[in-house]
């Protein structure tokens, strides 16, 4: 008892009550008290509460992994896989100038530009001669932006600056006032300031130099600033429509039941592959934007059709998840073929007299051990070549049964060596053969 004592600060705080309050009576009472015993001298010995308590965090913590993993590889967001009809990006259209290049700009030949800029300076009280107008410093671009629903006056936007002359670099410039227009004409926004460019030109005067990235392409971050509003108006609406990205008709039936589901009735209906039509309910006529936050949110399991891509210029190969595949045996060797050209000189023996006049060389039968006749001095220049052909040796029939996943096909078709550029041609075959059971797609 006295070990006991002094070691009672290492003890876990275990009170005696919690093993003696569910026991009822005197002697299961006792038994408490010696079972909390018991594990305080096992905890002494050995540690092994402490033990015992790590294990139990660790198990924990891994099926929270598990069941974390488990939630984000199934689950997909709404708002990520569709979207809202109406609610939409509106493209914005501009033609600009580009000035303070240091001598990359477009040359002298470029009318539109030199005539653009005549304008601008004439519009600014200045009369010139455009035929004296030199604008290696200046280049005419083309301005594009994306004004986001509900975008409102004063809000900012990015911008995309492309040069649409001959102008080698946009480096250094700035975009002056450029209006944005939309499809219908009217100005939307004005961009206006310094270019971001990626990358960079350089060059001397004898010609070549350097280029990295695309130094005529470049970004304003909030370059543009929005002068009028595009309406959009979701309130006051009695049915909303939800357009899939990927119409599906197995995701649009999956969306309308998780829909209907969280709001326990049906108000979600699928119209098509691609299109659900969503009742709105009396209770959120007023609040509808929390509607909306609350569908975006929810998760579904989307579907898509087994479907397999073939790049041939890149040799890329990309598999969708639920390829499979028919009983199929699947066979392949690689042939090399090298030819090599060259040429043999015949010289002529030393002091060999002048061929005559009108002599000609006779070749016979060169490749089978033939004589080449050659008059006088003459020195003679025969191409030769040499094929050689190589056949893969090793050569394996791989058997796929019936159901075969794309998992056991991957590993099957890396048993036998194949590469990115042998799969486009497996994959061809195989479709041939009727045994694919996917569509495949060349791009």
């Amino acid at each position: 008892m006295a070990v006991l004592a002094r070691k009672r600060h290492l003890l876990p705080q275990y009170p005696a009550e919690t093993f003696v309050r569910p026991c009822l009576g005197t002697k299961s009472a006792i038994s408490g008290q010696k079972l909390f015993m018991s594990y305080a001298q096992h905890d002494l010995n050995g540690g092994i509460m402490d033990r015992l308590r790590k294990q139990l965090k660790i198990i924990a913590l891994a099926v929270s992994l598990c069941l974390t993993i488990a939630v984000s590889a199934y689950g997909v967001r709404i708002k990520d896989i569709s979207k809202i009809k109406g609610i939409r990006n509106n493209q914005l259209l501009g033609y600009g100038l580009v000035v303070g290049l240091q001598g990359t700009g477009d040359k002298v030949g470029t009318g539109f530009t030199v005539q653009s800029l005549v304008n601008m300076m004439e519009q600014m009280g200045i009369h010139i001669d455009k035929n004296s107008v030199m604008v290696k410093n200046v280049a005419a671009v083309i301005v594009t932006a994306k004004m986001p629903p509900f975008a409102r006056i004063g809000n900012k936007i990015d911008v995309v600056i492309s040069s649409i002359g001959d102008a080698k670099s946009l480096v250094g410039g700035t975009l002056i006032l450029t209006p944005l227009r939309g499809v219908n004409g009217k100005v939307y926004a004005l961009a206006q300031g310094p270019l971001c460019v990626g990358g960079f030109s350089v060059g001397g005067a004898a010609g070549g130099g350097v280029t990295k990235n695309h130094p005529t392409a470049a970004r304003i971050s909030h370059g543009a600033t929005i002068e009028r509003e595009i309406p959009t108006n979701i309130h006051d609406k009695n049915e909303l429509t939800i357009t899939l990205n990927n119409p599906d008709f197995t995701t649009a039936v999956r969306m309308t039941e998780t829909i209907n589901r969280k709001f326990k009735s049906e108000l979600a209906v699928p119209v098509d592959s691609g299109t659900l039509e969503l009742t709105i309910p009396a209770l959120f006529k007023k609040n509808l934007i929390r509607m909306i936050s609350m569908i975006e949110n929810l998760e579904v399991t989307p579907d898509a059709i087994a479907k397999v891509i073939l790049n041939e210029k890149t040799g890329t190969v990309v598999i969708g998840e639920n390829v499979k595949i028919s009983t199929v045996a699947v066979a392949h060797g690689n042939l090399n073929i090298m030819i090599k050209e060259s040429a043999s000189v015949y010289q002529p023996a030393p002091f060999a007299p002048a061929p005559p006049e009108g002599a000609e060389t006779v070749v016979t039968d060169i490749e089978n051990g033939g004589v080449i006749t050659a008059p006088g001095g003459q020195t003679i220049i025969i191409p030769e070549s040499m094929v050689v052909v190589e056949e893969e040796k090793k050569k394996t029939l791989m058997m796929l049964p019936a159901g075969t996943t794309i998992g056991d096909l991957v590993r099957a078709l890396n048993a036998i060596g194949v590469t990115p550029r042998d799969l486009i041609t497996i994959f061809q075959s195989i479709k041939a053969a009727g045994a694919l059971q996917a569509v495949l797609e060349i791009i």
